[in-house]
C-alpha cells in the first residue's frame, strides 16, 4: 500500500471477489471481479437487485472485455450467484472495452436493455465498426507527430488497427439514455433505491457515476480510483482537445457527496476517503504540470521526450499509448491555458516551451 492509500479507508480489507464469485457490498448490491489481459489485470463489475417491468432479477452495471475467459466467468455467476433470478437491465458507464465490451451479449442472452449515455453509445458503436485512439495508421501519425517516432513502434501502433474492436465487435443495437441528474429507479419492487446519474468528462467522453444517497454508494467508473490516477488521454480523432480541466472539474463536483461515501470503483477495491481521494488526484495533476514546466523551461520538448518526466518506469507499447495520450493531455491543457506555446519542428514533431 503505498502512503497515499493510508489515508484511505478500505472496510472489506484484502477481500476480492474469486472469479465467477460475488461479494455482498450491502444487501442486493454484490461485487464481482474480472481478468483483464494487460498490467491493469482486473475490472470490478457490479449486481444490483432489482425488479424490471415486473420481472424479479438484477441489473449489471458494466461488463467486462469480450473473450472466452470473461463469457465463462459471467456464466459461472449466473448460474451460481443469482440465486435463480434473469439478468433484468445492462447498465454501462461508458465506453471503453473493459465496460462494454460484453455488453451484446448480456443483452442479447437475457433479452434485456442496454442503459448508457447517447455519447458514448454513439462513441462505441463507430469505434466497434473501425477503430480509435490507439491503434492504426491515424494513431501512429498522431504520436509521431508528438515524437513517437521509431519504426518499430510505428508499426506496432499501426498493427493495431483492430485493438477496439477486438475486444468490443458489436454494439448493441438499441439502448436507453442515460443524462446527468436522470434518476434511476433500481431494487425489488416494495424496496426501490434511487441511483443518481452524475456525467463525467475528460476520461470518456460522457461518463456516467452513480449515486445512491439512501445507501451511501457510489459506483464511480472510472473517475475516481483509489489506487492509480485515471487515464485522461488525447487521441487522435481530436489532437488539439484539452479534456485534464474537464476531468478536474468532474471529480469536483463529486465533493459535494458526504464524505463517508463507499465508492465502488472500476480498478482497485471498494474504499472510503472520497474527498481525500479527490484531493490526491487533483495534488498528482499540479505535481505533473510543475514537472513538464520545469523539463520545458530547458527548451522545447515533444510529448515522447517528457514521457519519462511523467512515468518513472519501463512502459510496453499498451502501457506507451496510453502515456502519449496522457502526456499530449497535459501539454495541451498547459499550451490552451498560455503556460506553454506549441511550435511544429521542421522534422514534423510538435514541441512545446515556456510562453
Amino acid at each position: 500500500m503505498n502512503p497515499l492509500e493510508h489515508q484511505l479507508s478500505y472496510p472489506f480489507g484484502d477481500t476480492v471477489p474469486a472469479p465467477g464469485r460475488t461479494h455482498e457490498i450491502a444487501p442486493g448490491v454484490r461485487w464481482v471481479r474480472m481478468g483483464l489481459p494487460f498490467a491493469l489485470d482486473h475490472i470490478n463489475l457490479w449486481l444490483l437487485r432489482d425488479e424490471q417491468d415486473g420481472r424479479a432479477g438484477w441489473t449489471i452495471v458494466d461488463c467486462g472485455i469480450t473473450n472466452d475467459a470473461t463469457r465463462a466467468a459471467w456464466e459461472q455467476v449466473f448460474a451460481e450467484e443469482l440465486d435463480g433470478l434473469p439478468v433484468v437491465r445492462v447498465i454501462v458507464t461508458h465506453m471503453h472495452p473493459d465496460h462494454i465490451g460484453l455488453a451484446h451479449w448480456l443483452t442479447e442472452r437475457w433479452q434485456c436493455r442496454l442503459w448508457i449515455s447517447a455519447t458514448d453509445f454513439n462513441a462505441a458503436t463507430v469505434a466497434s465498426r473501425s477503430t480509435t485512439g490507439f491503434g492504426g495508421a491515424g494513431a501512429a501519425m498522431f504520436m509521431a507527430s508528438h515524437g513517437l517516432t521509431d519504426p518499430d513502434s510505428v508499426e506496432k501502433v499501426k498493427a493495431r488497427a483492430n485493438y477496439y474492436a477486438s475486444m468490443v465487435p458489436h454494439v448493441p443495437a438499441r439502448f436507453r439514455r442515460l443524462m446527468d441528474g436522470d434518476v434511476v429507479s433500481i431494487g425489488p419492487a416494495n424496496a426501490k433505491d434511487d441511483w443518481a446519474c452524475i456525467a463525467g468528462y475528460g476520461h470518456a467522453p460522457e461518463h456516467m457515476s452513480l449515486h445512491c444517497a439512501a445507501r451511501g454508494l457510489l459506483i464511480s467508473g472510472d473517475m475516481v480510483l483509489p489506487r492509480i490516477s485515471t487515464n485522461v488521454s488525447v487521441i487522435d480523432q481530436e489532437p488539439e482537445a484539452d479534456p485534464l480541466p474537464l476531468y478536474l472539474a468532474s471529480i469536483e463536483r463529486l465533493r459535494a457527496l458526504p464524505a463517508d461515501t463507499l465508492v465502488l470503483p472500476s480498478h482497485g477495491k471498494p474504499f472510503r476517503g472520497l474527498h481525500e481521494r479527490i484531493d490526491q488526484l487533483a495534488a498528482h495533476h499540479d505535481e505533473r504540470f510543475a514537472e513538464l514546466l520545469a523539463a520545458c523551461a530547458s527548451g522545447p520538448k515533444s510529448a515522447a521526450e517528457l514521457l519519462s518526466v511523467l512515468f518513472h518506469r519501463k512502459l510496453d507499447l499498451h502501457q506507451t499509448t496510453f502515456a502519449m495520450g496522457e502526456s499530449v493531455a497535459h501539454l495541451n491543457a498547459l499550451w490552451h491555458a498560455g503556460r506553454l506555446k506549441r511550435t511544429m519542428d521542421a522534422d514534423g514533431v510538435y514541441r512545446f516551451a515556456l510562453a
